[in-house]
C-alpha cells in the first residue's frame, strides 16, 4: 500500500486522526445508551435485588454511571 504524502505529512495522519474523532463520538454515544439503559431498567424493576439481576443479565455496567455522578 501506498501513501500519498503533501508537504510531508501523509494521509494516514489524516485518516487516523478522523478515526480517533470518530472511536471518540462513538464512545460517548455509547456511554450515553448505556445510562439510558440503565435508568430504564432501574425504572422498571421491583427491587434492588431483581435490578441487579436484570442488569447483569444485559451486560449493562452501573458503574460507569456511578464514576461519571
Amino acid at each position: 500500500m501506498t501513501w500519498a504524502r503533501s508537504n510531508g505529512s501523509s494521509t494516514a495522519n489524516d485518516e487516523d486522526s478522523r478515526m480517533g474523532v470518530i472511536r471518540a463520538e462513538e464512545a460517548v454515544r455509547l456511554a450515553e445508551q448505556n445510562d439510558r439503559a440503565v435508568i430504564t431498567v432501574a425504572g422498571h424493576s421491583s427491587n434492588v435485588g431483581e435490578c441487579a439481576e436484570l442488569l447483569a443479565m444485559l451486560g449493562l455496567d452501573v458503574a460507569r454511571r456511578q464514576r461519571a455522578i
